[in-house]
């Protein structure tokens, strides 16, 4: 009995201290917001100073007339809801990997529904903008299927809302993000683009991110790169099909998309060609790569006019999904957005749309669910043995990726070139 009092008591105790807690939590929250609201306001007053001492000076030398300044930022406060946000007086961020950030299986990004929807309605829009893509294509020899597809990954063909205002978002992030200085330059790009009359002040919208129109373009490309492709003497990436087309060709084709190579092909590896292969450091004339024992999936030959030009080995996932011979063309992919996965994702769409290809051969395994801190650390181990992992950022990029496989060949076992848990527990300071 003495015992079980005790014990009442001690909860007792316990749960009136968390109460205690939670209202001491509480009480100094409602105490602070007043605080807070006080300096989001003296922030605010910094950020319109900032406007008119250091956007506007920049503005006005590149040609940026008053009248369109102050139409651009009529209105315009921060959005404090932003990512990478770092307000004048905080300490500065440093890039870190968060525990909490789990790194996905390649496989999720090509799901049934993204690419049977990119491809259905790709399809659509080949026939509804036929002459268009056959005129750019002649133009920048970039295939139409490729521009449908780019097109498509980046805002559903014109059909996913961009609804943000890109004035707020870039000057939001130019005057207090972990960027401010590569977002201040595209905000005084995007005001250039104001002052040529391809967009007016609120019309002017983009993602999140900043990134403008159809095609996502951040405005210093949109003015490298936009074309007007109807016509009209615009370059409206917002609302012209035919504009966007033209745009996404250009950009391919300034990058340097080679007009008589395909972007790669799927195949079939021997055990005897390792997975450590992969890179656009290690490429070999694809007829060598085909003396090598590799060999497409679809039981066709490579195309002779491919074989005495250049490939790499790809493989996203390591042993563990597809792998791919790619040429040049997919590493200008590469350069619209830097990822695997992406460049991956445009080639295998607009396979689909010209050629009516199916799924890859190669079945994704089940190789994600750690996370980035992990990848982090095995990326520290690797390195400290002499590996060049391509940087220490929690991805497993195609130098990290090798470099597992490198070590696991070294270390005797058979190279998978992809992390996971054994990998976890083995690579580990």
């Amino acid at each position: 009995m003495l015992l079980k009092a005790l014990v009442d008591t001690t909860s007792r105790a316990r749960k009136i201290d968390s109460m205690r807690f939670v209202f001491t939590v509480l009480f100094l929250i409602v105490l602070a917001a007043p605080l807070l609201a006080q300096d989001r306001v003296f922030v605010e007053r910094q950020f319109q100073s900032w406007l008119q001492k250091t956007v506007w000076p920049q503005a006005k030398a590149k040609g940026v007339s008053k009248q369109t300044f102050r139409q651009a930022f009529d209105g315009v406060k921060l959005n404090w809801d932003l990512p990478d946000l770092v307000p004048p007086g905080s300490p500065q961020k440093t890039p870190k990997v968060q525990r909490q950030a789990e790194f996905g299986s390649p496989g999720r990004y090509f799901n049934a529904e993204s690419v049977q929807g990119a491809t259905s309605v790709g399809r659509k829009m080949a026939r509804r903008h036929a002459e268009t893509l056959a005129r750019v294509e002649a133009e920048t020899g970039v295939p139409a299927r490729i521009i449908l597809a780019i097109w498509g990954r980046e805002s559903g063909y014109g059909q996913v809302p961009i609804r943000h205002d890109a004035f707020q978002v870039l000057s939001t992030k130019g005057f207090m993000s972990t960027r401010a200085d590569y977002f201040t330059a595209e905000l005084i790009a995007a005001l250039q683009i104001a002052e040529a009359g391809h967009a007016q002040g609120r019309e002017l919208k983009s993602s999140w991110a900043g990134a403008l129109g159809q095609p996502q373009f951040m405005p210093t490309n949109f003015l490298t790169y936009a074309r007007d492709g109807d016509g009209d003497g615009r370059a409206d990436i917002w609302g012209s099909a035919a504009d966007t087309i033209a745009s996404i060709g250009a950009y391919l084709e300034e990058h340097g998309w080679i007009a008589d190579r395909d972007w790669g092909f799927e195949v079939n590896l021997p055990n005897t060609v390792s997975c450590a292969l992969e890179g656009p450091d290690q490429g070999r004339l694809i007829r060598d790569w085909a003396a090598m024992g590799v060999s497409r999936v679809s039981g066709k030959p490579f195309p002779a006019h491919e074989l005495a030009a250049e490939g790499y080995l790809m493989m996203p996932a390591g042993q563990s999904g597809p792998a791919f011979i790619v040429t040049p063309n997919f590493y200008v992919l590469k350069d619209y957005n830097t990822s695997d996965l992406y460049a991956l994702f445009v080639g295998h769409v607009g396979d689909r749309i010209q050629y009516g290809v199916g799924d890859f051969h190669g079945r994704w395994g089940d190789v994600g669910n750690l996370y980035r801190s992990d990848i982090v650390t095995m990326q520290q181990v690797l390195v400290e043995q002499g590996h060049d992992v391509g940087g220490i950022d929690g991805l497993p990029g195609y130098k990290t990726r090798r470099s597992i496989g490198r070590w696991q060949a070294a270390s005797g076992r058979a190279p998978t070139c992809f992390p996971n848990d054994r990998l976890k527990a083995a690579l580990k300071p």
